[in-house]
C-alpha cells in the first residue's frame, strides 16, 4: 500500500488560532511522537528533544510505528534494536538536560494479526505501547473506496469494521493506551460529517465500554485540529462519554510526525481532558504505571 493510500499519513493542516503559536508549552508530556524510525516521518529524535526543552514539556514518547500487514508501509521498516537504540542513546544526552524521552511503539491493531502483535510485545520490551486501529489494507475506509462503502449504507453499518477492531484492541489485554479512539472520522471526510457521528454517541458506547472494562487507558490525540475534522480524537463529547461510563484513564498526545507539529494544540487536549472531570494522565514509565498531575488550569 502506497502513503498516499493512508490518509492520516499525509495531513492537511487545518487553521491555528490567531495570534497564537500552535505548539504548546509548559505541559508535563507529549506521549504520542514519529520520528524518522516511521516511514511517514523524517524527523531525527534530538528535534523533537530540542522543541519538548525549549517549550518546558520534561517528557515525551517516542512511539513509532509497526504493522504487521507485509502490505503496510511499517512492516519492517525500522527493526527493534535499531529503533530502541536510537531512543535509549537520545535519552542518555538529554535527560542530563532535563527532558526524559521514553522508548514506545505505536502498534496497529487487526484481529487478523492478533497473535503476531501478542508475540512482538511477548519478545520485546518497551516503556508504553499503544494500540491503534489504522485503515488496514483490505479495509473499506482506504481513500479509493471510502465513497462506495459509504454510499447506501447507514451510519451504523459504515463505522461497524473500524469499531470492531477497536474493541478488538481493548480486550486483547496488550495495550497501556488505545490511540486516537474515533479516527475513523478522517477517513470518512467528507462522505460523512462529524456532525453526523456527534448525533450518534451510541455508536461509540460498545467500544468505549470495551476500554473501560479493560482498563486501557483513552488518548485523547490532538491531531485531528490540524486535520479537516477539526477536533481531537476522540471529540470532546466523547472524551465525556468515556468519563460517563465510569472510563478513569486517559492521555495525551500531539501524534507529531514534523518538528513543527510537536505538541500542536495539545493543550486543548490537556483542557478537554480536565473538563470531563480527569485530574491527571495515565502512563507507563516501562514497569511502573502512573499518573502525571494535570497542569494548573490558567484563568484568562
Amino acid at each position: 500500500m502506497k502513503l498516499a493510500d493512508r490518509p492520516w499519513e499525509a495531513p492537511t493542516t487545518g487553521p491555528a488560532r490567531a495570534g497564537a503559536d500552535p505548539q504548546a508549552r509548559d505541559l508535563p508530556l507529549d506521549a504520542h511522537l514519529h520520528t524518522d524510525q516511521s516511514p511517514d516521518s523524517s524527523v531525527p529524535i534530538d528535534a523533537y528533544a530540542a522543541e519538548a526543552l525549549a517549550r518546558g514539556i520534561p517528557e515525551i514518547a517516542i512511539t513509532d510505528h509497526v504493522d504487521f500487514d507485509p502490505r503496510d508501509p511499517a512492516y519492517r521498516y525500522a527493526s527493534f534494536t535499531d529503533r530502541e537504540r536510537t531512543v535509549r542513546d537520545a535519552a542518555e544526552r538529554w535527560g542530563p538536560r532535563g527532558v526524559t524521552i521514553r522508548f514506545g511503539v505505536e502498534l496497529t491493531y487487526h484481529r487478523a494479526w492478533h497473535e503476531e502483535a501478542r508475540e512482538h510485545l511477548a519478545r520485546h520490551r518497551y516503556d508504553y505501547v499503544i494500540g491503534s486501529v489504522h485503515e488496514w489494507p483490505d479495509s473499506p475506509y482506504i481513500r479509493s473506496r471510502v465513497r462506495s462503502w459509504v454510499e447506501g449504507r447507514t451510519v451504523d453499518e459504515i463505522v461497524a469494521p473500524y469499531l470492531d477492531q477497536v474493541i478488538g484492541a481493548a480486550q486483547s489485554g496488550m495495550f497501556d493506551t488505545i490511540g486516537h479512539f474515533d479516527v475513523v472520522k478522517r477517513y470518512l471526510h467528507p462522505f460523512v460529517t462529524t456532525a453526523q457521528l456527534a448525533d450518534r454517541p451510541d455508536l461509540y458506547e460498545p467500544a468505549l465500554r470495551a476500554i473501560v472494562e479493560a482498563g486501557v487507558a483513552l488518548e485523547v490525540n490532538s491531531s485531528g485540529l490540524r486535520h479537516l475534522v477539526g477536533e481531537t480524537y476522540p471529540a470532546p463529547a466523547t472524551v465525556a462519554q468515556y468519563r460517563a461510563l465510569g472510563g478513569e484513564r486517559v492521555v495525551a498526545g500531539s501524534d507529531a510526525h514534523r518538528h513543527d507539529w510537536f505538541a500542536w494544540r495539545l493543550d486543548e487536549a490537556y483542557r478537554l481532558i480536565a473538563e470531563a472531570g480527569f485530574e491527571s494522565l495515565a502512563f507507563r514509565r516501562g514497569s511502573d504505571r502512573v499518573r502525571v498531575a494535570l497542569p494548573a488550569r490558567r484563568v484568562a
